[in-house]
């Protein structure tokens, strides 16, 4: 699985129009390290577990992570049989 930046984060929920606390409920991480991640610019330097938890979050609900983190990062909403709620 490749690296996530925190910017990506911050627009996956965005996208899905998901605030802190609906990504804490799906990903079991504390709404407090949500905001920490988020408030850095780069590649978090969280826990891989914690990373890969809201990763997965993000990608079942529909967002496809796009780039690497040196070259274009970014995200996009798949259409269609995702559930976003």
């Amino acid at each position: 699985m490749s690296m996530i930046v925190s910017e990506q984060i911050r627009a996956a929920r965005a996208a899905l129009k998901w605030t802190i606390d609906d990504l804490s409920a799906k990903t079991d991480v504390s709404v407090r390290t949500i905001k920490r991640i988020e408030a850095l610019d780069g590649v978090p330097s969280s826990h891989t577990q914690t990373l890969n938890a809201i990763r997965t979050a993000l990608e079942a609900a529909g967002i496809e992570f796009i780039g690497t983190p040196t070259d274009r990062p970014g995200v996009r909403l798949r259409g269609g049989e995702q559930e976003r709620d």
